[in-house]
């Protein structure tokens, strides 16, 4: 009987440290690696393909860490990222970062120098621990040969036992050797709802309430709690909200959805959300970032009950002053509450049409001045906007309206699509426009915000999940980052679809010298050659649109290259230079100066 090679070996067996490595990736399921080939793992390597493990060549060790991190939040399973010792892996440590405050099981594998030459400061050697020790829920340090597979699958347990990134640590010359092992079998937890008294008195709390409204975050898509957190919502008729970047959290058809929290996101929301008597927190740490006031509203209810369940009991509290912590799953969570509340009287049973009524009218609202509010209007944009009159693009059409783009997208978006964003000006925008009906469709920098991030992220997740549509945002400068990685879609048939928002300009930190630097503009400039034709010279298709009539076609056709032609195209949108609000307003303070020959620059 042939050997079926996606089954790991049973029992005690001799094999190389190798064997035993690799043998652990087949036991937890791993079919993809991303990482550029390296002498120092070179021996297991060798030993991928027969295992049925694809080695993913990527042309950075960045992008390929944000490639695991796709990967994973795409598919809810490990993603697995691989380098070279020394600099190999330094390359990663941005990517590692956004994954870790994303919640990612990411497992990196750090191959290391060699133990025999180990602090005589050999080729390519560094001490590897402590650069992720920040960024990592566990790092295994193989110590000897022999306990290679332990500290392997040790790795992988605590990644999804913990939901973070770990670190897997091997000494180059300790994938030889000559071992018996056995190989374990993975750990999975099942998690529970949280103790029985706290949720007692959150059912307590919801009973009484009249306005109660639900935050809807992370922890309820990583849970597949979105049916329970949709279950409860119907029985509260709460308002649903986001919480900031996790858009795809609640199905955005739903009559109870509400919109994102945070940076540029739903008015509705936020004014629902700030007439609350009770808030149910549920699956999210309740940022600083995503609960900061926007556009022009201090939102978050200072008088509401709050009540917040995160499988982290060191979230509880820790941003927010709560009323009841829960320390569970979300979506049992959710369940347990619902179990609860079943049966019984409640006081926002009275309200339940009223407060129908009132989400209605406010998200109706909201989207009349979404589709009125075609540009910005402080007094910068309208400059730039009657400057860029003038001015024709290289393609001879027009500079459009950022809003007005990301309109059209949305319109133009399949409806299975999974969309990641980049850090920046109009991505932070495109918040407002990004509404998803399925969990695991969203991916977004998190707190971490690094640019460089939402192109191999979707390449990644497309690699999970080929049969979704797959397409990322980027600006100008996020894109400089990152489009290297078009020659792994080109080399290695991942087509996706980028879309690079063209205004020639770092929008986030310029808009910070027009707030506070009275446009004293340093090193904010971007003139660049076309995006798409540097993209159709790396053997991708590319289109420049630049007539506003253009981005929905534009769309359309690159996704159906993705879908039925297996073709990467990179569309580059024209942009005007307007910028939307800044991303925090406290985070900067008006300059002083003391100096003489400084004195104008106030």
């Amino acid at each position: 009987m042939a050997q079926d090679n996606r089954q790991a070996v049973q029992g005690v067996n001799r094999m190389t440290p190798s064997e035993a490595f690799v043998e652990t990736l087949v036991a937890n399921g791993v079919r993809e690696i991303f990482g550029i080939m390296g002498s120092a793992f070179m021996d297991a390597m060798d030993i991928f393909a027969p295992a049925g493990i694809r080695l993913i060549p990527v042309v950075h060790e960045q992008g390929g860490a944000h490639m695991a991190d796709g990967y994973a939040r795409a598919s809810g399973r490990h993603g697995v990222v691989i380098g070279q010792n020394g600099p190999g892996i330094s390359n990663c440590v941005t990517a590692i970062a956004a994954a870790y405050w994303a919640h990612s099981p990411v497992v990196i594998v750090t191959p290391e120098a060699g133990t025999r030459t180990m602090g005589l400061g050999g080729f390519q050697e560094c001490n590897q621990l402590p650069m992720f020790q920040e960024f990592t829920k566990y790092q295994g340090h193989v110590t000897h040969p022999a306990r290679m597979a332990e500290y392997t699958a040790r790795c992988f347990d605590r990644a999804l036992s913990e939901m973070g990134p770990t670190q897997l640590n091997v000494p180059r010359d300790y994938f030889y050797g000559d071992i018996e092992v056995e190989i374990p079998q993975p750990m999975r937890l099942e998690r529970g709802p949280g103790g029985s008294e706290s949720l007692d008195r959150a059912a307590g709390l919801l009973a009484k309430a009249k306005f109660p409204v639900i935050v809807s975050g992370g922890g309820v898509v990583m849970s597949d709690g979105v049916d329970a957190c949709k279950a409860l919502a119907e029985r509260l008729g709460a308002a649903v909200v986001n919480s900031y970047q996790h858009n795809d959290s609640f199905p955005a058809s739903h009559p109870l959805w509400c919109g994102p929290l945070g940076y540029q996101g739903s008015k509705a929301g936020m004014k629902l959300i700030s007439q609350a008597d009770v808030v149910l927190a549920l699956g999210t740490r309740l940022g600083p970032f995503g609960t900061l006031p926007q556009h022009g509203m201090d939102y978050w209810p200072k008088e509401a009950q709050i009540i917040q369940v995160d499988a982290d009991n060191k979230m509880l509290g820790l941003v927010k002053k709560i009323s009841v912590g829960i320390c569970g799953d979300a979506k049992e969570a959710a369940l347990a509450l619902l179990d609860r509340l079943q049966n019984r009287t409640l006081a926002c049973d009275a309200t339940k049409a009223e407060r129908a009524e009132k989400i209605r009218a406010e998200k109706e609202a909201w989207e009349k001045e979404l589709d009125a509010w075609t540009h910005e209007t402080d007094p910068y944009s309208l400059d730039m906007i009657e400057e860029q009159k003038g001015e024709t693009p290289f393609s001879g059409g027009q500079y459009l309206h950022p809003r007005q783009v990301l309109r059209e997208l949305e319109k133009a978006l399949p409806p299975d699509v999974m969309v990641s964003t980049d850090i920046g000006n109009i991505n932070s925008v495109a918040h407002s426009y990004l509404r998803f009906e399925k969990p695991r469709s969203f991916f977004a920098p998190m707190s971490f915000g690094n640019c460089g991030y939402a192109f191999p992220t979707i390449i990644g997740a497309k690699v999970a999940v080929p049969h979704r549509p797959a397409v990322s945002y980027a600006g100008d400068g996020a894109w400089g980052m990152s489009f290297g990685e078009i020659l792994t879609c080109v080399r290695h048939d991942i087509p996706v679809t980028a879309v690079v928002f063209h205004n020639r300009q770092w929008g986030a930190e310029k808009k910070n010298q027009v707030d506070f630097y009275n446009r004293r503009f340093v090193a904010g400039e971007l003139d660049s050659p076309s995006f798409a034709g540097i993209a159709k010279a790396m053997g991708a298709e590319g289109i420049v649109v630049d007539r506003l009539e253009d981005v929905g076609p534009a769309m359309k056709k690159a996704i159906d290259l993705q879908m039925n032609h297996g073709k990467t195209c990179i569309i580059e949108i024209m942009c005007t230079r307007e910028l939307g609000d800044p991303f925090r307003r406290d985070a900067l303070s008006k300059p002083v100066r003391f100096l003489e020959k400084y004195r104008d620059y106030v």
